[in-house]
């Protein structure tokens, strides 16, 4: 082969395995979280934050994608008490879920609202969705559904995602998307 040729297969070699070795980067990591929240070692620091600002760190740290996640988060919302960090961790699962699962011609929205003293922050899929009878399954470590089962993931997002909400002091549950699809729900303190 042409030195070119050579030099363009190392590429995509090289390329490849980076993209293997930030897998297993976030498969370690997400192992990890399970097991410091399974031994409750996980330690907080909830602070006064944005929810935009929020949902920008994560959506940054999302990384370059073939397509985007949009966000609409209206002004006026009041601060969420929350740790930055792992806020944006459970946002960045729920939003690479809805990204995976999301058709290329209906890209996954971020949107937020006030529910009384805490603030709901939703990620609208149009995917398959999840059926009901495996609404509490999925949140277990491990988990890939059947008909889910082409994801490269490893089961773990929803159950961390989960998990580091519950430390600070919020939730996430799933809803049906109206015509279609999966929300799922952040909720955390006002």
């Amino acid at each position: 082969p042409s030195g070119s040729q050579a030099s363009g297969g190392a590429t995509d070699l090289l390329a490849a395995a980076e993209e293997s070795l930030d897998r297993l980067a976030h498969l370690a990591a997400s192992l990890l979280d399970v097991s410091r929240l399974q031994a409750g070692e996980r330690a907080v620091f909830p602070r006064a934050a944005h929810v935009g600002e929020l949902v920008a760190a994560a959506l940054e740290a999302l990384g370059p994608q073939p397509r985007p996640v949009l966000a609409e988060i209206p002004s006026g919302l009041p601060e969420v008490m929350a740790d930055p960090a792992i806020a944006e961790r459970v946002i960045v699962n729920l939003a690479g879920n809805a990204l995976r699962y999301s058709p290329a011609e209906t890209p996954p929205l971020v949107t937020a609202r006030t529910a009384g003293n805490r603030v709901e922050l939703r990620v609208i899929d149009h995917g398959p969705g999840i059926p009901a009878a495996d609404r509490k399954r999925v949140f277990q470590p491990f988990c890939r559904l059947g008909a889910l089962g082409d994801s490269t993931g490893a089961g773990l997002g929803l159950a961390v995602a989960r998990g580091l909400a519950e430390t600070m002091g919020g939730t996430v549950e799933p809803e049906d998307t109206p015509g279609g699809g999966l929300t799922m729900v952040l909720t955390l303190p006002a």
